[in-house]
This record gives structure tokens, sequence and C-alpha cells, in this order.
């Protein structure tokens, strides 16, 4: 066999690039063509411009290689599931272009594939289905055609792909496949597609290819570490390959580490800002990219720290490439559009394009640097000894923080995690709540709700829009967001449902919407980060003590109530939750910045139950999303996450029932800390992931109120009421009926009224339906 001899990997790079747009254009492009209104050819035609102007402008910056296929008009592992012909037959009847999208988000009465978080972060993938009948194979030239179209530039790149492990270890068995069957079992299958594809780059002349496999920095067993090195030493056998890299991030990969090291691979990168090099690695003979500057955070890199890990590692290894702790896909673009923000603020920040600048320079330093004469620590947020003088950040700017490595705050495990111990704050026992909140709130068996937001219409948008711009004082808006209220709640009256939600029309984003109005928060206007799909947020910057100055959600609920006779929603986003989906200071522990998130929504809980709200729901959907990846620190992280829910809850009194959501988040994995959170009511996703959640034992056993969700709000097909039927009989199988709520997987903000209007008369007739003999009596405990 002849040995493939790469050609040195440049001094830095990056891991991938965000892909929506700097103002959003892919977003835009793509609910055209879905609408009807742009074709195909124009979709593609911005897919191209985007990727033009991101391989144009990484190489202006001066990064040594260039990443290319990180593009995705939707998602990056359900584009690996189509290279690789992994489409289940159900879609196969349609156009390529109409199987993608109905795979990502249904349509024509075809249910879309599952959707949860990648990791422990709030971008959500489509889980491929994979069945012992798969039959893979290289069924597409995305990678290939994205290096051509870079070369036509004069810009060579480096294809990213998603690593064979990962992506088996991702996707769920197809149904109605034998009992022990797990998709990694068909690894040897899908290698053949793998060499293929290798062997086609290494025709086009590519160098170097990436491998992700950031499953790897979770408990693996012993067959999936086995699985790594048959992989890897398959592949690395081609004898006619590009080079091979081989990229595990969101924490430390373990012993999956040398069992990578064990194989042909020609570089290894590595996350040094949440994870480090254990220092019984061998890694000599490989290329390490060391990734020191974070791509999860927004604050300016440490270069002393990071010139320190790089120095140690370079004594351990044949060469070492500058690079990003993961890819760039989770920050925004550019912090210096924020004008906005206070500038003292804005000079910590580092946002994509900042990043970059900083990984170029980096490798400048350490091109510059002698050897040392003594290893120093592995990973930049290392702390020994004194701390040295605060250098001047990369890239300019006022000196700024190391980047934030909060223990929690890392990839999700595959493993359940064990029992929680209770709080010990609370409420009263359950039993009491129940009779209390049965006598005061006299809901009927089978109660239909929602989980809060409406749709938000064209209107409110341009509404927000034009309050920001001054071009609309506040009086006009406020107008027309009581005006929203009223649409909403009328709706619902009229379709029957039975406890009513005000929609949230002045709403921009969950966790936003309180962002401005604590204080310790900044939000900016032009940070936009990629969650699925078209779908885009604008994560807050939580940079100081976090207090509530004044009620922030009284005054509209007060006003939905006063317009129906029915039981309306206080909505609050939960501690964890708000956390989770900001950037978050890093000089205090993640536990202590959401026990003072805790307090906040404390007071906002305490507030709308004297205001007469009688249902307050206090969503954690982000419970699940920080979860650690190894067992050992999964219950000390459940145990605080849940005490900090239960102190933000702990002020209501027995009559207010409290209740909370879960979605796309894999709760079936945490259920008992879901249960821990000692929430009256939990609404939970359902319908996208078929039930996953009723087929745990645990769920028989839930004492209180539990929605599994009915109608997946995430694709535009309306569910049928026969389904939805289907779906609630399900539930009412491990469910007494008493327990059982009716509501969708999540907010409807997403959807058309037009859809919202139909699927919600259907998910009412069913619950109608199947009420059947039951008396319409109160909720009951035994």
């Amino acid at each position: 066999m002849a040995a493939v001899r790469p050609s040195p990997f440049p001094a830095s790079t990056v891991l991938g690039y965000p892909r929506i747009g700097p103002h959003r254009e892919l977003k835009r492009a793509l609910e055209s063509y879905w609408s009807g209104h742009g074709a195909w050819e124009e979709l593609e035609a911005t897919g191209a411009r985007l990727r033009e102007e991101t391989w144009r402008r990484l190489g202006a910056l001066g990064l040594g290689a260039v990443p290319s296929n990180t593009f995705s008009y939707y998602d990056h592992v359900l584009d690996t599931a189509v290279l690789f012909d992994a489409v289940p037959e159900r879609y196969r009847d349609r156009s390529p272009e109409d199987a993608y999208f109905a795979m990502a988000r249904g349509a024509d009465g075809l249910a879309p594939l599952r959707m949860t978080k990648w990791f422990d972060t709030n971008y959500h993938y489509i889980v491929p289905e994979i069945g012992i009948d798969t039959a893979f194979r290289l069924a597409g030239d995305k990678p290939l055609a994205e290096v051509r179209e870079a070369r036509t530039l004069g810009i060579d790149t480096r294809p990213v792909l998603l690593g064979p492990v990962t992506f088996l270890l991702l996707s769920q068995p197809a149904p109605g496949g034998p009992s022990g069957f797990a998709p990694l079992d068909r690894l040897p299958d899908l290698l053949p597609a793998y060499e293929r594809l290798l062997e086609a780059l290494a025709a086009e002349g590519v160098g170097w290819v990436q491998f992700d496999e950031p499953a790897l920095v979770a408990d693996r067993t012993e067959e999936e570490l086995a699985a790594v090195r048959t992989a890897y030493r398959r592949l690395g056998a081609l004898t006619s390959r590009p080079a091979l890299l081989v990229a595990s991030y969101f924490g430390d990969p373990g012993d999956a580490l040398p069992a990578l090291a064990d194989t042909p691979v020609e570089a290894i990168g590595l996350d040094l800002v949440r994870g480090r090099i254990p220092e019984n690695a061998d890694l000599s003979g490989k290329t390490v990219v060391a990734g020191v500057v974070s791509g999860r955070d927004v604050w300016r890199t440490r270069p002393d720290r990071a010139l320190s890990a790089l120095l140690a590692v370079r004594e351990r290894t044949a060469r070492v490439v500058v690079s990003t702790s993961c890819s760039l896909l989770h920050v925004p673009y550019d912090v210096e559009r924020e004008t906005d923000l206070d500038p003292a603020l804005r000079h910590r920040m580092a946002f994509a394009e900042q990043k970059v600048a900083e990984v170029v320079e980096l490798a400048a330093l350490l091109a510059a640097s002698p050897a040392l004469p003594l290893p120093l620590p592995v990973s930049p947020a290392s702390r020994p000894g004194a701390e040295p003088p605060t250098p001047p950040p990369l890239s300019g700017g006022e000196p700024a923080p190391s980047s934030p490595v909060p223990a929690s705050s890392v990839p999700a495990s595959s493993e359940p995690a064990s029992s929680v111990p209770a709080s010990r704050e609370g409420r009263s026992p359950y039993a009491v709540r129940a009779a209390a909140q049965a006598e005061h709130l006299r809901l009927p068996v089978l109660p239909v709700t929602t989980i809060g937001s409406f749709p938000q219409t064209s209107e409110l948008r341009e509404a927000r829009a034009a309050l920001g711009a001054g071009r609309l004082d506040e009086d006009g808006y406020e107008s027309l967001v009581r005006a929203e209220i009223a649409r909403v709640i009328a709706l619902q009256e009229r379709l029957g449902l039975d406890v009513l939600v005000h929609g949230e029309p002045e709403r921009n984003d969950m966790v936003q919407y309180f962002a401005e109005h604590l204080d310790g928060f900044a939000v900016t206007r032009h940070g936009w980060v990629q969650s699925y799909g078209s779908r885009c947020t604008r994560p807050p910057i939580l940079h100081g003590d976090v207090r509530r100055p004044e009620p922030i959600t009284v005054r509209w609920a007060r006003y939905a109530g006063s317009l129906t006779d029915r039981p309306v929603k206080g909505m609050l986003t939960g501690p964890v939750t708000i956390v989770a989906w900001s950037f978050v200071r890093d000089d205090l522990p993640l536990r202590d910045v959401v026990f003072q998130v805790a307090d906040a929504v404390r007071d906002e809980v305490r507030d709308l139950e004297d205001a007469g709200v009688a249902i307050i729901q206090v969503d954690e959907p982000a419970l699940r999303e920080l979860l650690p990846p190894r067992r050992a620190s999964q219950d000390a992280y459940l145990a605080w996450a849940v005490d900090a829910y239960r102190r933000a809850t702990s002020g209501a009194g027995d009559r207010t029932q409290i209740h909370t959501h879960l979605c796309y988040s894999d709760a079936d994995q945490i259920i008992a800390a879901v249960d821990a959170l000692d929430a009256d009511v939990t609404s939970v996703e359902s319908a996208r992931s078929h039930a996953r959640l009723l087929r745990e034992p645990v769920v028989g056993g839930f004492e209180r109120g539990l929605g599994p969700g009915v109608y997946d709000i995430h694709s535009p097909r309306v569910p049928e009421t026969a389904e939805i039927e289907e779906s609630l009989r399900a539930a009412l199988r491990v469910l007494p009926a008493d327990r059982v709520w009716v509501n969708p997987d999540c907010g409807l903000k997403t959807r058309t009224y037009e859809e919202v209007e139909a699927a919600l008369s259907n998910v009412v007739k069913a619950a109608h339906h199947l009420r059947g003999d039951h008396q319409c009596r109160p909720l009951t405990v035994e």
C-alpha cells in the first residue's frame, strides 16, 4: 500500500462558519421558496452567493485553510443522510428538492423526520432513520461540487464531512426494525460510501478532508471505541485519498483520543476551550488542530492562555494548527455592526469575523515563538499559580476575559441520566395543591391548551421594527398589541380551548424579551444565530448581575384575563433556558448565574399571582440541553438545575397551577429530573418524536399532569383529527385520563393563522371526542 503524503496543513483554519447570511439572506430565500413565491433557481443563486462571500472573506482575513461543505439549505446532518442515500422509502416518490424539505418540514400529509438538539447547543438537527435494509451508496456530489465551485473563484478548500461514527450514533432505528438493532451496527455497510467519496475527492486533487466526530466527547462504550478504530483504520488504509483531519469538539474526547490516535489519520482536531489533552496521550507524528478560540461564546480570546496552550501542544506533536474550538455556526457574524452596544462591552466581544482574525493572529504569534524549555498547561482555561498581567486582546479592543468554560455547558450524552434528588425548596405537596387547583379551576378531563405563542404576523414584525426606528410611537404600538391579544383570545374561545394564552404578540423571542427587561443583559441588533432551517435567534449578552427592576409580563396578562372568563396562562421563560440561550459572563459559576435569574423569575411569578393569574407556565426547554456529556457529572448538574426551577416557582400558592414545557430536547433521557421539577403540569414535544417519551416506563408513574404534544408545529402540515386521537390514545394507554393534557409540541409563532386555526380545530375535536363517556369534571388526585 502506498503511503499518503499530504501537503502540510496550513497554520490556521476554522472548523466551520455561519451559513444563514450576515443579513439572513438564506432565511428569506428559503421562506420565499417554501411559500411558492421564489423558484428553486433563485434559492440556489442565494446559496452560491453566500458561499462565495464566505470563502472570499475567510481568504481576505488571511485564514490559511478555508473549509467548504459547511453550507446547508436546512441541516448538515440531513445533508449527510441524503449524500449517502439514507432516505426513508416514504419520501422517495418526490423530486430531490421536495424530498429534502419533506424530511425536514413534512409536506402533503407526510410527517417529517424527528428533530432534536445538536449536543448542548440551541441548533436543531434532523435525525436520520437507519434500518437494517438501508442501502447506503454515494448518491450525491455536494462536497465535490463545492470544491469545484470554490476553485472557479481561485480558492482551494477543505471539505467538511460529518464522520461516520457520529452520523450513526445520532441516527435512530427505522420503525419496525428488529429488537436490539442500533444504527452503528451498519458501520461496515456505510464505510464503502465514504470510501467512494474520498476517492472522488482525491481524484479532484483535494489535499485534506475534515471529518467531524463530536460524539466522541461523550461516554463511549468499548464497542463504540472499536467502531472509531475500525472506521478510521479502514478509511486511512485507502491508497487514493486526501489526508484526514478528524475533529472532536464540545468537550474532552477522553478514551476516544488514544483510539483515534491509533489510526492512520494525519490530523486530529481538539477543543482546548472545553477540553484538554491527557498527559498520557501519544500524539507523536500527528498534526493537532488546536481549538483555542471558542466557537461557542462571544468573548475575545486571552492570547496569553491561548498561546501557552499552543506552545505546550507543540512540544508533544509533529505540527500544531491554530483553529476554533468548533464551528463558528454558533456565533453571529460581525460584532462591529453592533453600534448600539456600549463600546466598553462591544470591545470585549468577538463574533465570527473577529474570531477568524484571532485565529490568524495566534498562528503568527505561534510561528514567532521559540520552543519552550518545559511543557505548559494544554488548555487555555487552565489557571496555574498566580495570574499573569492581563495582556491586550487579539484584534484590538479592551482587555477581555478568557473564554467562558462553565462545567455544565457541555454536549449531551446519549445515555439517560439517573435519578435526581428532590429540591429542598418547594411548595406544598402535590396532593394538597391539586385539590386546591381542582376546586379553583374546575377544568374538564383532557383540557386543551397551547404552549404560549401564536403566529407572529408580518404586521406585528413591521410594527416592532417601526417602533425601534422611531416611525411608530409607543401608544400606536401598544394599540396593535392589544388588538392582537383580543384576536387571539376570541379565536381560542371560538375554537373551544379550555386554558387560553394571550399569544405573546409583544415578544420578539422567549429569551430576548426577558433580557430586554432585566438588568445585567444587553441585546444585539444584528447578532443572529441559526437555530434550525430558516429560524434564527439573537442570543442576549448576559454580562452582569441579573435583577428585575419591575414587573415584565403582568400588564399584558391582566389585560388578556379581562377579555374572557376562562383561565389565561401567564407565560414565563425558566432560568436555565434564559441562561442557556444567552452568551454568558465567565466570571461566575454557571450555577450562580442561573440562580440570579431564578430569583428574578420568582419575583415575576409572585406578581402574576397577585394580579389574579391562576395558571403560570415557566418553560424550561433547555433543561436537557446543558446536560454534561459524562455521566459522572450529570447528577450534580441536574440537581442544581432542578433546584433553580423550584426556586423560581417557590413563591406560588397552592391554588396557582404551575406549568412547564420542554420541546425538541430528548426529555425522555431526563424524565426523573422533569418529574423533580414538581410542576403541576408538564407539556412536552411528542408528535415530532413519535411519542418516544410515552415508551419510558417511568412516565406511567408520573403523578402530575402531563401533556404529550399532539401537533408538530415545526411542520406546515395540519394533522387530521384521527391522527391526533391516536396520539391521545397512546397517552391514555400509559396515563390516567385525569392526568393527560392536550397541547401542541411547542409554541405557534412560526406558523400561519390559517394553519393554526385548522390544526387547533382538529385538536379540540379529538379531545372532545375522546372525553366520550367521561363527565367533564375537575382534575383529581388520589
